[in-house]
């Protein structure tokens, strides 16, 4: 990944002695704009929470929480025309957001786990770990890799060389993810061994499954962390925050890890003494145990009481993820259920969500931290698709009139081997069953990526005729829908590597976990191969709401900025954006610069003209760049749709068709990344530095641009 110098640019607003004394890792956390000081950074990523309605009567998410929602319309700018990055899941779409980068600069191409194609066979990867985790046990690849295979950058290093304490609560690979003990396992990496904490992990995980000491290891050091600065007090006693391959170098600084750590330093109390949530609960694991309640447990009444103690008690910048309420997820996370829209116990949870940032709210106005003083970010990780029949009575609203989803909720799943079995004989015989010559696995999902391998060998090549013939049979799957009786033909779009490049979904850092191909389902279906003796198709009351896919409703997010140099515009769905733009617009309102350049830009149109006034004399050309380059660059703009089209086109044809479709689409990907990385310079200059804008050039890459898209579009 080619960095920038590691000094970044400071803004002019910012005294040089303070730039100085920032990279010495000597001065106070200082942050804001034009508009004035900013003393507090929160940041709140939901999961799976909607602005738009999934039933037309019912409600939606924000709807039914209208705390946060008029706290956002009526203080700063909701934008409504929000994307995710593809494959969109809870891991890569936190990622790309806390990076500001698209997953083939992050390395989750696909998440929340991901497949390694080795000689060997499949390695089943989880994108959850922590940030210098290792992808596995077998590779010193990092999980986080970026294109030249170092490790991607951390998302606190801008805040803590700036002074400033960072709280990471549920917030992905920022916060240990495990308790593995081995060589490559977060304990080991965080506390080492031997120490008291190692000790624990290795007790903790050689207990029976299902019993509170298995669960204590968890409990005491997964989900929670604080990031310091030098010299941070809170940190004193803490361990190490080793980024060994961080730009510029990262020596000298401390972490605190898991509730066993923080938890007193919250409460004032010890470890056994749980924190409190906004609701008046005391916030603990399944088994009573104080601690982290796992990641489904992270409601919005414990994640904004560990946002708002962490505040409280001088950590200025909290990072902090809320688990979806569209599921019922047990006492503490230790169950799974699916809602419907309108259910009761869906209408139930967002009314204790919004109890809870009400309490939230009043209790930070309290603190004296305001929208007048500090930067709110609201986001999601994913949009989703609502599976399931129809409710009763079908005109339910939810509130006045319950949804009754009774035998009606569940995502469709498919095993993919059976069904290749029953369509494809020829297809079963080379890659099912251990004498054939070949295997191929999926990762199970409602856009399945599928992996094709020669025993032995490795990966087939993307032009190999077992491959082709593959591509060419699944195009034509089909499945018998249990909710309709019909038979459903389960294709939408599919792209090989060559197309998935153009998506952003191809990592040159581990080429390993490359897929073979992607193919974007029907969203009704969850196609996968594990366990393997599950139905052809058959209901699964546990999960309703499908992601990762292209669909409108899916790939459709929301974000919502307020707090000094943040516009007034309410909700507005004037201006796309998608998931890479949060960062460089959050470090732009904050004064503070990367080491590296965003794959995302600015939203200058949420910015008060006060925030940064050197913007405002090429405001209009700037937001015309941006707007072009979004649709130019995104894994969800115009160029990337339409050469998922001819991909599905080329990958269905034939082999004339494949090889033709195929070169044009590369050769149009290599002048899209081309003409992006010039775009993606000059936006990084003029936002974060010194370097004056060129309208000539700027509109001219605009119509290089749209020429482009418009070429893109003609395949």
């Amino acid at each position: 990944m080619d960095w920038k110098p590691s000094l970044g640019k400071c803004f002019a607003f910012v005294f040089l002695a303070f730039c100085l004394a920032t990279y010495a890792g000597a001065a106070p956390c200082q942050l804001g704009n034009g508009v004035g000081d900013i003393k507090h950074v929160i940041f709140i990523q939901f999961d799976n929470t909607h602005l738009m309605r999934d039933k037309p009567n019912v409600p939606s998410d924000l709807e039914q929480m209208p705390h946060l929602l008029q706290f956002m319309e009526d203080n700063g700018t909701l934008l409504s025309k929000d994307h995710t990055i593809l494959i969109s899941h809870t891991a890569g779409g936190i990622l790309s957001t806390l990076t500001g980068l698209y997953p083939d600069r992050h390395g989750q191409t696909v998440s929340n786990s991901y497949v390694r194609t080795t000689s060997t066979g499949f390695q089943f990867v989880s994108s959850f770990g922590y940030w210098t985790d290792q992808a596995n046990a077998s590779t010193t690849i990092p999980n986080m890799v970026g294109p030249d295979g170092t490790n991607a950058p951390a998302p606190w290093v801008p805040y803590t060389r700036a002074g400033c304490d960072v709280g990471g609560v549920a917030s992905a690979n920022m916060v240990l993810e495990n308790t593995g003990t081995g060589p490559s396992g977060d304990v080991t990496k965080v506390f080492g061994n031997p120490s008291p904490q190692f000790i624990e992990a290795l007790a903790s995980n050689a207990a029976p499954f299902g019993t509170a000491a298995r669960a204590l290891a968890q409990t005491d050091f997964v989900g929670f962390a604080v990031h310091c600065a030098q010299g941070s007090a809170l940190c004193a006693n803490g361990q190490n925050d080793v980024l060994p391959q961080e730009s510029g170098g990262y020596s000298g600084f401390k972490g605190l890890f898991g509730a066993q750590e923080i938890d007193p330093i919250l409460t004032g109390q010890p470890a056994s003494v749980p924190l409190t949530d906004l609701l008046g609960q005391a916030i603990m694991d399944p088994f009573n145990q104080p601690g982290f309640p796992g990641f489904d447990g992270m409601s919005a009444a414990v994640s904004l009481a560990y946002v708002a103690a962490l505040q409280e008690k001088g950590v200025p910048v909290t990072f902090a993820y809320i688990s979806d309420a569209h599921d019922f997820h047990g006492v503490a996370g230790n169950a799974h259920e699916a809602f419907g829209p309108g259910s009761a116990g869906y209408v139930a949870q967002l009314k204790a969500y919004d109890d809870a940032f009400a309490a939230f709210f009043t209790r930070l106005a309290a603190d004296g931290i305001n929208k007048q003083n500090t930067l709110f970010v609201f986001t999601v990780d994913e949009g989703d698709h609502f599976v399931g029949g129809s409710p009763t009575p079908a005109d339910c609203d939810g509130i006045d009139v319950p949804c009754d989803w009774t035998g009606q909720v569940g995502e469709i799943s498919a095993n993919i081997d059976t069904l290749v079995t029953n369509q494809f004989p020829t297809l079963a015989a080379q890659f099912l069953g251990a004498a054939a010559p070949n295997a191929f696995t999926v990762h199970g999902d409602d856009a399945p990526t599928f992996y094709l391998a020669k025993k032995g060998t490795g990966a087939l090549g993307q032009t190999d005729p077992l491959t082709r013939q593959f591509e060419r049979n699944i195009a034509t799957l089909t499945a018998v829908n249990p909710y309709t009786g019909a038979t459903d033909t389960l294709l939408a779009e599919m792209a090989d590597q060559t197309g998935m490049k153009a998506l952003h979904m191809i990592t040159s850092g581990d080429p390993a976990r490359n897929a073979t191909f992607v193919f974007f389902g029907d969203p009704n279906y969850f196609i996968t191969d594990f366990p393997p003796a599950t139905c052809e198709t058959c209901i699964n009351p546990a999960f309703a709401w499908n992601h990762g896919d292209i669909q409108p409703e899916i790939r459709s997010t929301w974000l919502g900025f307020v707090g000094p140099g943040v516009r007034k515009l309410g909700r507005t769905d004037e201006v796309w954006t998608d998931h890479a733009d949060v960062r460089p617009t959050m470090l732009s309102l904050l004064g503070l610069d990367d080491s590296y350049e965003s794959d995302g830009r600015v939203i200058v149109e949420a910015l008060h003209p006060s925030a940064r006034p050197k913007l405002n004399a090429h405001r209009a050309t700037l937001q015309a760049l941006g707007a072009a380059y979004k649709q130019l660059n995104a894994p969800f703009g115009s160029f990337a749709l339409d050469t998922l089209d001819a991909s599905t086109r080329a990958l269905t044809g034939d082999d004339a068709t494949y090889t033709s479709l195929e070169g044009k689409i590369a050769s149009l990907t290599a002048e899209r990344d081309a003409l992006a990385a010039q775009i993606r310079t000059a936006l990084d200059r003029v936002e974060f530095g010194d370097d004056k804008f060129d309208e000539g050039q700027a509109k001219g890459w605009i119509r290089q641009a749209e020429d482009l898209i418009d070429r893109a579009s003609h395949l």
